[in-house]
Formats: structure tokens, sequence, C-alpha cells
């Protein structure tokens, strides 16, 4: 494959749906308007199930929200199955909270048209998620690299973008394409996730699509606000203008209801092209395994 289609769908939580039937038709919208243009594969945001704590039981607390939404997501999954199927394109369905024996992950689901569902747990945790006092989580322990339609694709979920020591590990598996679920409160986090994801494409020599949620969730008692947008990074080579902003959005708060929705092509052949030696100056999966530091 030379390309890939890919759309970035960063899904205002205001939606508020009143059933899990509801929210996946919701999702189905989005799914279709991908498939309809083209797109081989759609990711959705990070925690985009909180928006069904628009129909959360009364008087639920907040360290109860997790276990409700991993009700909610297990009910949800077989939905989504059948639209990847239905629809013929892959969909990365953002993250949710899934029951283990470790306690509750933060997981995202990229479900495949031939019924394959695989998953990638959040590894780095923000304090909010490993607080006892709300969403008390746990992270994974595995970084696995996904294969579709002979493609290598990695899912880093926010913080892990972050983090230059998932970006080593990667590195020696020369992944296509990085996907980036992520939730951010304030502009500075959207900045945070949205230039470290800038940052892994240089080193990676790869394509890297980011989306966050946007608006806020009826029935949330925790993410008062949500900033974020959509978009494609890319290796700052000449092939791709310089700059290596493949496509962007201007971040949005979706107070205005607003939903950012990106369809962008990733160009797959150049990327390896450039890995295999063309690339202006990249020295390859370098590490500093020979460098020392002194004080």
């Amino acid at each position: 494959m030379t390309h890939l289609s890919i759309a970035l769908w960063s899904f205002n939580l205001s939606r508020a749906p009143r059933s899990v039937e509801e929210f996946a038709s919701m999702i189905e919208e989005g799914v279709a308007r991908a498939a309809n243009a083209g797109a081989g594969i759609l990711m959705m945001p990070e925690y985009v199930i909180e928006c069904c704590l628009a129909f959360k039981p009364d008087g639920l607390e907040p360290r109860g929200e997790l276990a409700f939404l991993a009700s909610v997501g297990r009910e949800l999954l077989p939905y989504l199955s059948a639209l990847a199927k239905k629809h013929n394109l892959s969909l990365l369905a953002g993250t949710m909270p899934v029951a283990t024996p470790s306690g509750l992950t933060n997981t995202a689901f990229l479900l495949s048209p031939d019924g394959k569902v695989q998953h990638q747990d959040k590894l780095s945790l923000t304090p909010f998620e490993q607080s006892p006092d709300t969403w008390q989580l746990v992270p994974g322990s595995e970084l696995k690299i996904f294969e579709l339609s002979g493609i290598k694709i990695a899912v880093l979920i926010c913080l892990d973008i972050e983090m230059p020591a998932l970006s080593c590990l990667l590195a020696k598996h020369n992944p296509d394409l990085v996907l980036v679920p992520s939730m951010t409160e304030k502009l500075s986090g959207y900045h945070r996730v949205f230039g470290c994801a800038r940052a892994r494409a240089v080193e990676l020599m790869c394509a890297i699509a980011v989306c966050g949620t946007v608006g806020r969730s009826d029935g949330t008692t925790q993410n008062e606000t949500n900033v974020s947008g959509a978009a494609l990074y890319l290796p700052c080579e000449e092939e791709f203008g310089f700059t290596g902003i493949g496509a962007e959005t201007p971040a949005t708060d979706g107070m205005d209801k607003s939903e950012p929705f990106l369809i962008v092509d990733a160009p797959l052949e150049q990327l390896r092209n450039l890995r295999s030696g063309q690339a202006e100056v990249w020295p390859g999966n370098w590490t500093a395994d020979h460098v020392k530091t002194t004080t």
C-alpha cells in the first residue's frame, strides 16, 4: 500500500447520547462519513466514551464512573465491530476503561473489517488517572505493533506520546504510522501532546496522527473543559513541504458545538523510501549507547 487515507474525528462530548445504542448510531455517522470519503481508517479520541455519563445511574459517585463506563464499553464493542465490517474500514474507537484482574486500564481498541479486535493499554498515566479519589487506573505494560494491510501501526495514548522512552522502543520496529487518541483539558495540554507528536514524526521518520476530545460531557464530574483538534504530522523533509505538518485543524474547546473532522492521506511509500536512506539527515534508528554522561 503506497498511501493510507485517515479520518480523524475530534468528537464533541456534548452530543450526550441517552443509551449505548444511541451512542453507536452517533459513531456510525462518522464511520459512514469517513468511508464515503475513501478513508481506510477512522480514529476517535481518548475517553470519547465519557459522553455516556449523560445516562449514568442517578447518584453515581465519581469513583464509580469508570466501572460504569467499562460496562458501557463491553456492550458497545460488538456494535463497533459491526460498523467496521459494514462500512469496510478500520476503526480506532478512542479509548475506554477495561476491567482486568489488576484493575481498570485505559484502553484503545482497533477494530478491523474482518472482525479482528486489537487493543493497546495506556502506558503512562496522569496523576489524575492514578488518583484513588477519582478515576483510579492501572498502567499497561506492553507496547504493541499492529499490522493492518501491510502497514505497521502503533498506538500511543495521549501522555504516552510525550514519553521519549517509548519512541526509542518503537524506533526498533520502523512503524509506518502512530495513532494518538488524546484528551486534554487546556490549551497547554493540547500543545504538549501535539508538539510532542511532531517531534516523534521526526524521530521515527513516520506519520503521526492525533485527535482529541472537545466539548463537555453532560454528566461529567471531572472534565469541565476539553481543548483539542486533529492533525497529521510528518518528518520535516522537502517532499512534505519542509514544515512537518501534513494537515492540521485549529484547536478548539468545542463549546460552540464545533467538532473537527479531518481526512488526510499518509504517504506511506515516501516515508519508507526516506527511512531506507533517502532522508536529508536522518541517522536511522540511532541510539546513544556509545555516549556516557559525566558530572
